[in-house]
C-alpha cells in the first residue's frame, strides 16, 4: 500500500506542471471564435475544437466544466474571444454559457487617435472608465491595432488596450524579419504608417508618398506632411496657415527635421506594409486636391506650377 502511495506521489509531483501548463497555456495564438449548434455535445465540440486548433486537452477541459457546474449540456450560439483562450478560460466560458450574446461588438476604423477611438468605446461599453483609458492608452498612440473586436460589458481599459497591442503584433508577426531587413525601426516604421494614413487614400498612393518622405529623411529634408496639423491644432490640412507652419511642436514636421517625435494615428495594415515597402522614383514632392487625386513632381518648380493647376480646382 505505501508502495501505491509513493508512486501516486511521484506522478502528480511530474504530472502537475504539465497539467497546469496544458490548462492555463493558449495552444491558439489569436482570439477565436466558434459555434455549438443545437445538436453539439460537449465532447464532440471540445473534439472539434481540438481539431480547429483551440483546445489543448478536450479531456481535462470537459473535466473543469463539469466541476464548473455544467457535466454536458452547453449553451447554444456564437462563442467569441478577443483574445487566445486557455483550455481553463474555454471550460469557464462554456460553463457559464457566454456566447457573443454576452459580449459587446465594437469596431474601430482605421487611423483613429486615442482621443477618437475613447469616444467609440464610451459610446458602445456600459459604464467604460474613459478617462483611464485616454491615460494608459496614449503612450501607446500608433500601437492600438484598429479591428472588431468583442468586449464584455465590464471590460477594463487595461484589457482593452492590451488587447488591442497584442493584436497588432500577431497581425506583423509574418513580417517581423522583413522589419528588421529594411534598416528601419519598428517604432519608425510605425510613425511612417501613421502619416501616410492620413496623407494619401489607395495603396499605391500610400506607397509612392512613403518613397519620397523616405528620400527626404536620408537626404536630410524636412518631411513638411500637412497632415499632423490636425493631430497637433486639430485644423483640417486646407486650412492650415503660414503662422500654423511654425506652431512650436515635437510633431511640427516643418519646424523640425526627422519623423514627429510619434505617431499621429492608430494606422492600418495597409500603411504599415506600405511605410515598410515604399515605391523608389525619382520623385521628391507631391500633393493632392480636394478629391484625393495625387500629382508627383521631382523639382520644387514642377510642385509649384502642381499647386498652381490642381489646388484650384473645384
Amino acid at each position: 500500500m505505501r508502495l501505491v502511495i509513493k508512486v501516486c506521489c511521484i506522478v502528480c509531483i511530474f504530472a502537475t506542471p504539465f497539467i497546469l501548463w496544458t490548462l492555463f497555456n493558449a495552444r491558439s495564438t489569436t482570439g477565436v471564435t466558434f459555434q455549438v449548434t443545437e445538436k453539439s455535445t460537449l465532447v464532440g465540440t471540445l473534439s472539434r475544437l481540438e481539431e480547429q486548433g483551440i483546445v489543448r486537452s478536450p479531456l481535462l477541459t470537459r473535466v473543469l466544466v463539469a466541476l464548473f457546474g455544467n457535466s454536458n449540456l452547453i449553451k447554444q450560439g456564437e462563442y467569441t474571444s478577443s483574445v487566445p483562450l486557455s483550455d481553463f478560460a474555454l471550460a469557464r466560458m462554456l460553463a457559464a454559457g457566454k456566447t457573443s450574446a454576452n459580449y459587446i461588438k465594437v469596431t474601430i476604423p482605421e487611423g483613429l487617435t486615442v482621443l477618437e477611438i475613447a469616444s467609440i468605446l464610451h459610446s458602445n461599453i456600459p459604464n467604460f472608465n474613459t478617462p483611464q483609458f485616454i491615460a494608459k492608452a496614449l503612450p501607446y498612440e500608433g500601437f492600438l491595432f484598429p479591428d472588431t473586436y468583442y468586449f464584455l460589458p465590464t471590460t477594463k481599459a487595461d484589457v482593452v488596450i492590451s488587447v488591442m497591442r497584442s493584436t497588432l503584433t500577431k497581425k506583423l508577426e509574418p513580417y517581423d524579419a522583413e522589419i528588421v531587413r529594411s534598416g528601419r525601426t519598428f517604432k519608425e516604421i510605425i510613425i511612417m504608417a501613421s502619416l501616410l494614413e492620413e496623407e494619401a487614400r489607395t495603396t499605391e498612393s500610400r506607397k509612392m508618398i512613403s518613397g519620397i518622405l523616405w528620400k527626404r529623411l536620408d537626404i536630410g529634408m524636412p518631411l513638411q506632411v500637412d497632415a499632423v496639423f490636425p493631430y497637433i491644432i486639430g485644423k483640417n490640412t486646407y486650412e492650415v496657415s503660414l503662422t500654423d507652419l511654425a506652431f512650436d511642436s515635437p510633431y511640427n514636421t516643418y519646424k523640425y527635421k526627422g519623423l514627429p517625435r510619434g505617431p499621429i494615428t492608430n494606422p492600418s495594415l495597409d500603411s504599415i506594409l506600405a511605410a515598410l515597402r515604399p515605391t523608389n522614383s525619382s520623385y521628391l514632392y507631391y500633393l493632392s486636391n480636394l478629391s484625393g487625386k495625387m500629382y508627383y513632381a521631382v523639382t520644387f518648380e514642377q510642385h509649384v506650377e502642381n499647386k498652381r493647376l490642381y489646388l484650384k480646382q473645384k
